[in-house]
């Protein structure tokens, strides 16, 4: 064999290695592509309940009983105002 032809050999040799680890690599990043898709649709899912559940935490009547119950909070009655008046205490002396 000439040297041409050697050279021609290893060339061709580095090529389908290169060829064989290109696959190799594409096929590694397309299993982590699915892998990272599959958490991606996971998260989303997990996103949509949470912000279901977050809506359903803030309800107007949700809130109202939270308040009468853990607060120990009322609905304002007129039974229960006490009406200040302005005028009477700017000339009152104590």
């Amino acid at each position: 064999m000439s040297k041409l032809d050697l050279l021609l050999v290893a060339v061709l040799l580095a090529s389908a290695l290169a060829l064989v680890r290109t696959s190799y690599e594409a096929r590694r990043l397309f299993a982590e592509l699915d892998r990272v898709r599959a958490e991606q649709r996971r998260l989303d899912g997990e996103y949509k309940r949470l912000d279901a559940e977050r809506q359903a935490q803030a309800t107007h009547l949700r809130v109202e009983r939270m308040a009468r119950d853990k607060l120990a909070m009322r609905a304002a009655t007129p039974g229960i105002t006490t009406f200040v008046d302005e005028g009477a205490g700017k000339g009152a002396t104590p």
